[in-house]
């Protein structure tokens, strides 16, 4: 297994890590494992799902194609 030295942790994330591992009775390290875990699997997961949804819409909506100047305006809106 692979070994990982994390410099320069913020303090206050340092002692958040600290209080969630004895929260869950677990050891730093292994919190640190888990925590890392379950972020990138979740990422993961909303990849997948939104992919997923954006093919679906695209069948639904075969027609429906957006321009640059939609995206533009989709991206500014409600933007002073």
């Amino acid at each position: 297994m692979a070994t990982l030295t994390i410099k320069n942790l913020p303090d206050s994330l340092y002692e958040r890590l600290k209080l969630t591992a004895a929260r869950h009775r677990r050891s730093l390290n292994s919190e640190a494992i888990v925590q890392l875990e379950q972020s990138l699997n979740k990422h993961n997961i909303e990849v997948e799902e939104t992919i997923e949804r954006v093919r679906e819409l695209r069948s639904k909506y075969p027609d429906l194609r957006l321009t640059d100047a939609d995206l533009e305006f989709a991206k500014n809106e409600g933007r002073p």
